[in-house]
């Protein structure tokens, strides 16, 4: 097993990674992942977070078929060009993410992060019935925790666009309700900081002005 990092090497370090080897990752890993992102806090600690992790290749094909249809569609409207963002990175971000719809049933494992309710939410969307805040922690602590292991994973949305189609191919109860896409495995690239804006840039005292 890799020696684990710090806290804050993890954090500094933890990058979106698409591109992953089809390799195969140890079930006690996988385990370790969900049982990091089981720490996490939630809502009145429900303690309602759910995990799925999907290996087999039927199930991950149709799930990577779901994904790429998405994908497609986004892709008729992608624009590089955003005020206050860099053209050619915006480019590149979107090949890994074109990359990975064409080899998403490649990769060995695709967490489904989900919520339990006690009954069918009425809007699946609405803050309070759904919107996820008690999930998002979970996803962080599982990102965080594939880095220190050095594990590939990078959270989308976009694989579970067609949620009627997910439902069914994950075989989700009414009262399950998937927020969260994230494959995990070895990764093809190298590991390093992440570049951001710099903490005076992004952070106020007190007051906005």
């Amino acid at each position: 097993m890799p020696d684990e990092m710090g806290v804050f090497d993890a954090i500094y370090h933890t990058r979106a990674m698409r591109r992953i080897k089809p390799d195969p990752v140890p079930e006690e890993l996988l385990v370790k992942l969900i049982d990091a992102a089981n720490q996490a806090p939630s809502g009145s600690n429900a303690q309602n977070g759910r995990w799925i992790v999907v290996r087999d290749p039927g199930v991950r094909t149709r799930l990577a078929e779901l994904n790429k249809a998405a994908v497609d569609y986004y892709a008729q409207s992608f624009n590089p060009d955003v005020p206050g963002q860099d053209p050619d990175a915006r480019r590149r971000i979107f090949a890994s993410v074109q990359w990975q719809a064409e080899h998403l049933a490649e990769i060995p494992a695709l967490v489904i992060a989900c919520l339990e309710f006690g009954s069918p939410p009425p809007d699946r969307f609405a803050v309070g019935a759904g919107a996820g805040g008690s999930i998002w922690p979970g996803v962080q602590n599982l990102l965080l925790a594939a880095r220190a292991l050095d594990l590939g994973a990078a959270p989308t949305t976009l694989g579970l666009s067609d949620r009627t189609a997910v439902r069914e191919v994950l075989a989700l109860p009414d009262t399950i309700e998937p927020f969260c896409l994230i494959p995990v495995g070895w990764p093809m690239g190298k590991f390093g900081p992440v570049t951001r804006r710099p903490v005076e840039e992004i952070m106020r005292w007190d007051r906005w002005s």
